[in-house]
């Protein structure tokens, strides 16, 4: 994984060297929305609500053209504010007006229009640039991948940088029209469901249309040769899913698991409700790393989730994501319980539909492997820190959690809040500490200590097993127990 380590005094610090004296006449968004692992991710002073995205893209020499438009409303008095982007920028304007533009930092553009914008302002920005995203280090690394054929924007906790302006986090959720030229015989590949697709003089355009609210880092574009199947679910909804077609070994048991989305979409329906967006599907690139991540509508696998076989307990593991993650997101990245525990229980939920091990006995087996003096129970899934935030732990630690709630609070209670809790929160953003207190509402039990014991306190709690009692003695290896270990990788986002 890929972090920004500037703590929030030393940032605060650097910024004040930079402030130009014309800013007194107005006020500077801050370059950080205020998330204290990551300070200077996303920005203050505006909130987006949607992206319009216009891209060319040449696979053979990784040069990406594109003009973004992004539409916002002010949230203060505005003299400057700052966008999240590494790429060379020739042109902005404001509200129609050129606006002066510079660089600050890894990757702060900082925009100071013709005149101060008063709060509450309607705000249009429009950003011209023309750059090679694989050649665009931020902090050290980017987050486009080429490919034989192509490229690749997928990455957690950033990928925009490298591809579009925006504010980079996911408290600032928006809708995209994400359109990409590319040379004909290429296809691109982004979220939600394809408006159109024309060609002209060598060229193909791709249209693509998210229509709920999308975190910039779940936003993702794949450009290269896919073959692309297409379904629809019981409801009506369209599925892509595309393949690059030159995996390899791992091509058919990719696709033997990926074709299984829309079966899992529609069983995730029964366990976590209604599906929050109007596509789904996956897509598979060539390309060399091994995480897969939950990209809104559309989830990334590396192909190396399948080197060992068909595994269709990363797709519910992703799919899950896209109630828990996607259209509830996290308000801090503190909060990725929220996301990864829940993810990982889908993933034992799985194994108990298909009997290859309940949900119960994947909890014993996972607290009888870690003894008390391993440190896994040391990482505390509630808040376990920018270094620690996408562990083992948050997600088995994390799974362990919701199964002793399970026996806390009794299946039909649990299940509830299964179910409630992406309605209640849909396409916006909810804390660890805003669940506790939904769970202790709907359950009509005091909860807080049980979730610190399980979620906060760095050592090993009482066995979650079922009331009554049950040994824990030498527990045996659930069947689906390989299968789910194999996806651990599904959080290294290297």
């Amino acid at each position: 994984m890929h972090r920004r380590y500037l703590v929030p005094g030393v940032l605060a610090a650097s910024l004040l060297l930079t402030i130009p004296a014309s800013a007194a006449e107005g006020t500077v968004g801050a370059p950080g929305i205020g998330d204290p692992y990551y300070p200077a991710s996303g920005n203050g002073g505006y909130d987006v609500s949607h992206y319009d995205l216009r891209l060319k893209y040449q696979p053979a020499t990784d040069l990406l053209e594109g003009t973004a438009t992004i539409l916002a409303t002010t949230t203060q008095a505005l003299s400057r504010f700052n966008l999240d982007f590494g790429l060379d920028v020739s042109e902005v304007r404001v509200n129609g007006k050129k606006a002066a533009f510079a660089r600050s930092g890894e990757q702060e553009l900082e925009v100071t229009p013709s005149a101060t914008l008063p709060k509450g302002k309607a705000l249009s920005v429009v950003v011209r640039y023309a750059d090679k995203p694989s050649e665009v280090k931020i902090n050290g690394w980017t987050s486009w991948v080429r490919t034989p054929d192509g490229a690749v924007a997928a990455q957690e906790p950033e990928s925009a940088a490298w591809w579009y302006p925006s504010n980079d986090h996911p408290l600032d959720k928006a809708t995209y029209d994400i359109s990409v030229s590319v040379p004909d015989g290429t296809q691109a590949i982004s979220n939600g469901t394809l408006q159109s697709q024309s060609s002209k003089l060598g060229w193909t355009r791709f249209d693509w249309r998210s229509s709920k609210p999308q975190a910039t880092y779940l936003t993702t574009l794949a450009i290269g040769r896919f073959d692309i199947t297409k379904d629809t679910t019981a409801d009506g909804l369209p599925v892509v899913n595309a393949y690059s077609r030159d995996l390899g070994a791992n091509g058919g048991a990719a696709r033997a698991s990926i074709e299984r989305t829309t079966e899992v979409a529609e069983w995730l329906t029964e366990v976590f409700g209604p599906y929050p967006f109007d596509a789904l599907g996956g897509y598979a690139p060539n390309v060399t790393s091994g995480f897969a991540l939950e990209t809104q509508t559309r989830p990334f696998y590396s192909p190396k989730q399948f080197a060992n076989g068909a595994n269709v307990s990363v797709v519910v593991h992703e799919l899950a994501h896209q109630w828990y993650g996607d259209s509830v997101s996290v308000k801090g990245w503190k909060d990725i319980w929220i996301n990864e525990g829940f993810a990982r229980y889908s993933q034992w939920l799985w194994s108990e539909k298909e009997g290859e091990g309940t949900a119960q006995e994947l909890a014993d087996y996972t607290y009888a492997l870690h003894p008390a003096d391993d440190p896994f129970w040391t990482v505390k899934p509630g808040d376990p820190g920018p270094d620690d935030q996408f562990a083992g732990a948050v997600y088995d630690r994390g799974a362990l959690a919701l199964q002793a709630l399970r026996n806390e609070v009794g299946d039909d209670t649990f299940f509830e809040l299964l179910k409630g809790w992406p309605a209640e929160h849909a396409y916006g953003n909810a804390s660890v500490g805003d669940f506790v207190a939904y769970a202790e509402r709907v359950s009509g039990k005091p909860l807080a200590g049980f979730f610190d014991t399980w979620l906060y306190q760095p050592t090993r709690p009482a066995s979650p097993a079922a009331a009554g009692g049950r040994s824990l003695h030498a527990p045996e290896r659930p069947a689906s127990w390989k299968q789910i270990a194999a996806t651990n990788t599904v959080h290294d986002h290297r």
